[in-house]
């Protein structure tokens, strides 16, 4: 029986290019295999080997310019024309495939060489130390490359050798049904080499845990959530490869007497009574030392007074920011009878101003009579 065309089998045109027809055999592969054609899978598997041995003929520039000129009396079996039965020669299914499989025969042979793992340490800072800035020292445990072989895992003395289930490919292909897949060597793990006589002191592994004290310097201004990166400084690579980096996450410890929101600081100020009637000057402290805070009479307890620059320069850069003190009216305890009398006198002579002063008390009695009026009306 005449075998059909090329040509037609994969259908494309006679000067269709290698990519037009790798993308078709691909497409025809797919929907012809065995595996996919459960209900007849002879047939689909004729089929398949059709197809497979067009593209065999069409993927290579000689053959095609034979099969071209001659038909399919110009394939020689000799040049791999007649090979079209299994999956032993020309391009396998996985190397077609090997997107969707993992495999192929452009894939690279993966190194053994890898980066070291980033690494993590939490630092704890005051407010002072995260607002002016410090030089930290922290001691971090990290793998570090192994002295005794420089890191490359094998014995001194020797070194790895190729590996002898893949032979140094780092790949092995198996045979699943029809699919020919290529893996990853599961005894190299893809380097394409094994170590026959490891290091005592790192086990093989080229690498061994110690603990590391680092100086960190911290720039003024960081905050809670603001990470230091210092390059290099995380876990060795392995067999040689480069060590990671360090991240330092900031924690800024909660303050005495200051609360931090961005660039501005708050604190509370407790004041007395006669100085909030009266007025006066109070002495509030600031991370940069102490500064006078005139309070102004009648004050009412949280009123905010703000002191410009007095707060945090951000690390990111911006103004300084301010310092916001939030006045809090102290009332007397301990009152001795003279005071209390003194107290009441005061009350007294006070209750009859009304609104003239205590405005808030008045206005607030006169929306609480409002409130009740509206509920009995």
């Amino acid at each position: 029986m005449a075998k059909e065309d090329f040509y037609k089998l994969l259908g494309v045109d006679r000067n269709a290019s290698d990519a037009e027809i790798k993308k078709s055999y691909r497409s025809k592969a797919m929907k012809h295999h065995p595996d996919r054609n459960k209900d007849n899978p002879a047939e689909a598997e004729a089929k398949f080997k059709q197809i497979k041995e067009a593209y065999e003929v069409l993927s290579d520039p000689k053959k095609r310019s034979a099969y071209d000129q001659f038909g399919h009396a110009g394939i020689d079996p000799s040049m791999g024309g007649g090979r079209s039965g299994g999956f032993g020669g020309g391009e396998s299914f996985s190397d077609i495939f090997g997107d969707i499989f993992g495999g192929g025969r452009q894939q690279q042979q993966r190194s053994n060489v890898q980066r070291g793992s980033d690494l993590r340490y939490n630092l704890e800072l005051s407010l002072e130390e995260a607002v002016f800035g410090t030089d930290a020292k922290i001691r971090v445990p990290v793998l570090v490359a192994c002295g005794v072989c420089n890191g490359s895992g094998a014995k001194k003395g020797s070194s790895p050798v190729i590996c002898s289930t893949c032979h140094g490919h780092g790949q092995v292909r198996m045979q699943q049904g029809f699919f020919s897949v290529q893996q990853t060597c599961p005894t190299c793990h893809g380097s394409g080499k094994q170590i026959k006589d490891p290091c005592g002191s790192c086990h093989g592994q080229g690498r061994v845990q110690e603990n590391k004290t680092l100086s960190a310097k911290i720039p003024a201004g960081v905050d809670t959530g603001d990470r230091i990166r210092l390059a290099g400084e995380g876990e060795a690579g392995e067999f040689g490869g480069p060590a990671g980096d360090l991240y330092v996450q900031v924690q800024v410890k909660e303050h005495a007497i200051f609360t931090r929101d961005g660039a501005n600081l708050y604190c509370e100020v407790p004041i007395s009574f006669p100085t909030a009637c009266l007025g006066g000057e109070l002495e509030v402290p600031t991370l940069n030392g102490k500064v006078l805070l005139k309070i102004p009479a009648e004050t009412q307890t949280g009123k905010l007074f703000r002191l410009r620059g007095k707060g945090v320069k951000p690390v990111r850069g911006g103004p300084v920011g301010d310092l916001l003190c939030k006045v809090q009216i102290e009332t007397p305890v301990h009152l001795t009878k003279e005071q209390k009398a003194l107290v009441e006198q005061l009350g007294e002579s006070l209750s009859g101003g009304g609104k003239h002063h205590s405005p808030q008390e008045s206005s607030w009695t006169d929306g609480v009579k409002n409130f009740f009026d509206k509920l009995t009306g």
